[in-house]
């Protein structure tokens, strides 16, 4: 029995050898393991010296990676960033005006009319902003966005004097304090904003639809100000905020269906948070306590910094139990994309999360699981009984009619989404998200493509006609985008049947599904988009790779496909013109499969050129037309791939690290199979590896260490290992306990940061 289809390859695990697409890969020395009889210290208990154990030294090691302001930003994607999972405020120059606006937006903030569209009938609709008006004219900021308190401080100042500012977001509550020195005053305004789709920038609205009402404003008894926004399709969306002395708190509440709720929601909001003061002591315990579950240190300065901010940027913007994240995240801005994508975008939000070692930011697992209904509401009432879908875009509800096969729609996204709740499971070994979601959501999505799947003259199984996403041409049959996802699929259906002790009546069809699916089109230059239909213009996705990438069906580990992994990967970014800065971050953790660490960040660095044409913004943001925040929480996973990865049932340490980086530390990176990997590499050489098991399951370690090794359980006794050749060791780790690996003498055990040798500028506008 295997715990994931990667593991079933066609031919034994292999060493990183040769050439990797273009780039040396390095090869790994012969390495015994040994009852470290040798060692006078073996026989005694060893620990970790872990020196980020204090707040202070946190406080200090994330203060070297904090975004910093000494001029006004004027655009979002320069400006400073707040958030809670729900609620969420950029800070940037009022436009056209002497002022500091606060945006005010809320994830839950939709509209209720599905027959209008994701773009305009269930969109994220926007809800306000605050201003801070001061007297005199605005000469320059001092601002510094602290990662470690999640909370903007600094100063504005005018020719009229100086204002002090600080603000946070935490428990749906917007919080500002500002006192003025000078001649200087505080001001503040609210601003409601229209309840329309922000799609207006660049379409019309569609035949029929008709504007939201109005909002309306109020004052309650006891001064708290309000904003009432009734919905056309139901529900209502509600701003409360009071000030009192130099404090400013702000909380929006959305209902559906009611139309009351909101309005209760966030008053009892303001009234929890009382004051700047007693929010801020809640929400640093919540920051300092969520920063702790893991640890990464790399000597790249402003790589190591944005790879922190985007750990900060993902935890402002999901919590399990929030909506899924829309493509802009809970910070709305005038944009074509006011929901949720489901063919990439929301697939590359989420991989940061699991080797970071936070599964409680997983909105998506939990937006399926509550959406098992719509989304077999999703799919032709004919397939209901026993299918389900989504289509490109929905609400946070999953709202979106789903094409079938045959009339080139694109039909795969539902099963991508569910590889990265898979990805959920291998991460938490947690049997409930496998048994109640995973599996009945798998079985029906599989269905969906089964009631397609035609025999051919050639006796192989046959998909008509279906939209490799994003590809400009005509939908072929046998799309690679589709056929890699049933194939994994069909695996992980089989795989998952045996975890749960389940008997599945289906098996038989998903063992024939694997034995007679046609195989991926390929021709000269690799894998193409679908039968008769090759690789031949510029494309910015990598839909017609996702066998390579993330889900690791043809691999590096399989020499006889190296050849057309390079050939494919290389082919894919030689047509130039569409790519996008995910082309790049893809591109880099198919490299970093490959073991060309060099060659990866070659690759993530183009991601972080200004010459490109879309690069990462000043505040680590990203725009294509509008806000998009999946690219650039897909760098840090490139990052994640370069420093550890665990597909195959194999935990790599330090597979892809650049030569630059000879130092590296990391501590807690949860892998597939529920380990928490910490590791240390100094002068280019690993210098030990332990690992703890969450879950007791078997553990195959690719070290990299050269040499005699050692492996100790965490009572200094020997640990029962099998050497499996190539560089990988299988252990024998009970559930609750670690293993130290490492050659030669013991080193010292010490997690710390590593010295910058690569320095550079703090991100946001130093």
């Amino acid at each position: 029995m295997t715990s994931q289809p990667e593991e079933r390859s066609p031919v034994p695990r292999r060493a990183v050898l040769g050439t990797a697409l273009g780039g040396a890969a390095a090869a790994a020395l012969p390495a015994t393991a040994h009852a470290a009889a040798a060692d006078a210290r073996a026989a005694h208990p060893w620990k970790l010296r872990d020196t980020m154990t204090t707040d202070t030294a946190w406080d200090r090691f994330l203060r070297g990676q904090d975004l910093l302001w000494s001029r006004l930003p004027a655009l979002w994607y320069e400006g400073p960033f707040l958030g809670d999972g729900l609620l969420g405020s950029m800070v940037y120059q009022e436009p056209g005006a002497n002022q500091v606006r606060f945006t005010v937006q809320h994830g839950r903030v939709q509209d209720h009319r599905p027959e209008f569209g994701s773009g305009w009938g269930t969109a994220r609709l926007p809800v306000g902003h605050l201003t801070l008006e001061p007297v005199g004219t605005i000469t320059g900021v001092d601002w510094r966005l602290s990662l470690w308190n999640a909370e903007l401080t600094g100063t504005v100042t005018t020719t009229a004097g100086t204002l002090t500012l600080a603000a946070l977001i935490h428990d749906e509550v917007l919080a500002v304090r500002a006192t003025a020195d000078g001649g200087e005053q505080v001001t503040w305004t609210f601003h409601p904003e229209e309840a329309i789709s922000p799609r207006k920038i660049q379409e019309s609205p569609p035949a029929g639809y008709t504007a939201n009402p109005p909002w309306t404003t109020r004052t309650t008894a006891d001064g708290t100000e309000q904003v009432l926004q009734p919905l056309t399709g139901g529900g209502q969306t509600a701003t409360s905020y009071r000030r009192t002395g130099d404090e400013l708190l702000l909380s929006v509440g959305h209902s559906f269906p009611s139309d009351t709720a909101a309005e209760r929601d966030s008053r009892r909001n303001l009234h929890s948070a009382m004051s700047y003061s007693a929010l801020r002591r809640r929400h640093a315990r919540w920051w300092h306590a969520f920063y702790r579950k893991s640890f990464v240190s790399f000597p790249d300065q402003r790589l190591q910094s944005f790879h922190w901010i985007q750990l900060y940027k993902v935890a402002s913007a999901s919590r399990a139990d929030g909506p899924v994240m829309a493509t802009p995240g809970p910070w709305l801005e005038p944009t074509p994309w006011p929901a949720v994508w489901w063919n990439l975008n929301v697939q590359l939000e989420y991989w940061l999360i699991h080797a970071f070692n936070h599964p409680e930011l997983d909105s998506l697992a939990t937006t399926l699981r509550q959406s098992q209904e719509q989304l077999t509401a999703n799919v032709p009432a004919a397939y209901r009984t026993d299918s389900s879908g989504i289509g490109r875009s929905s609400d946070m509800f999953a709202t979106r009619e789903v094409g079938q096969p045959g009339t080139g729609a694109e039909t795969g996204d539902l099963t991508w989404a569910l590889h990265n709740v898979w990805l959920s499971y291998r991460h938490s070994m947690d049997k409930s998200l496998l048994r109640d979601t995973i599996y009945p959501l798998l079985r029906r999505t599989i269905n969906y493509y089964w009631h397609f799947l035609t025999p051919g003259s050639d006796g192989k199984l046959h998909l008509p006609s279906t939209l490799s996403p994003e590809y400009p041409v005509v939908p072929p049959q046998d799309t690679n985008y589709d056929l890699a996802l049933i194939r994994w699929g069909c695996q992980t259906l089989l795989d998952s049947a045996e975890l749960l002790g389940v008997d599945d009546e289906l098996k038989p069809r998903w063992q024939e599904i694997l034995a007679r699916l046609t195989p991926y089109p390929v021709d000269d230059n690799g894998f193409m988009i679908g039968a008769d239909t090759p690789y031949a213009q510029s494309h910015r996705h990598y839909s017609h790779l996702l066998m390579v990438y993330p889900l690791y069906l043809v691999n590096w580990d399989q020499p006889e496909n190296r050849d057309l992994i390079t050939k494919s990967v290389v082919r894919w970014h030689a047509l130039t013109g569409a790519h996008r800065g995910y082309s790049y971050t893809g591109a880099a953790s198919m490299y970093a499969m490959t073991g060309d660490g060099d060659t990866a960040i070659g690759y993530l660095r183009k991601f972080f050129d200004p010459t490109t044409r879309y690069p990462c913004r000043a505040n680590t943001h990203y725009t294509e037309a509008g806000p998009v925040i999946e690219t650039p929480l897909s760098a840090s996973q490139s990052l994640h791939d370069m420093f550890c990865q665990s597909w195959g049932g194999i935990v790599r340490v330090f597979p892809a690290v650049p030569t630059a980086w000879t130092d590296l530390t990391l501590h807690n990176f949860r892998t597939q199979g529920a380990f928490l990997v910490s590791a240390v590499r100094k002068a280019g050489s690993t210098r030990f590896i332990r690992i703890r098991s969450l879950a007791g399951e078997p553990l195959k370690l690719r070290h990299g260490l050269t040499g005699r090794l050692t492996a100790l359980l965490d009572d200094g006794t020997p640990a029962r290992t099998h050497d499996l050749g190539d560089g990988t060791l299988a252990i024998d780790l009970p559930r609750g306990r670690e293993v130290l690996v490492y050659s030669g003498s013991r080193p010292d055990l010490v997690i710390a940061p590593v010295a910058v040798s690569e320095p550079g500028a703090a991100w946001g506008l130093p």
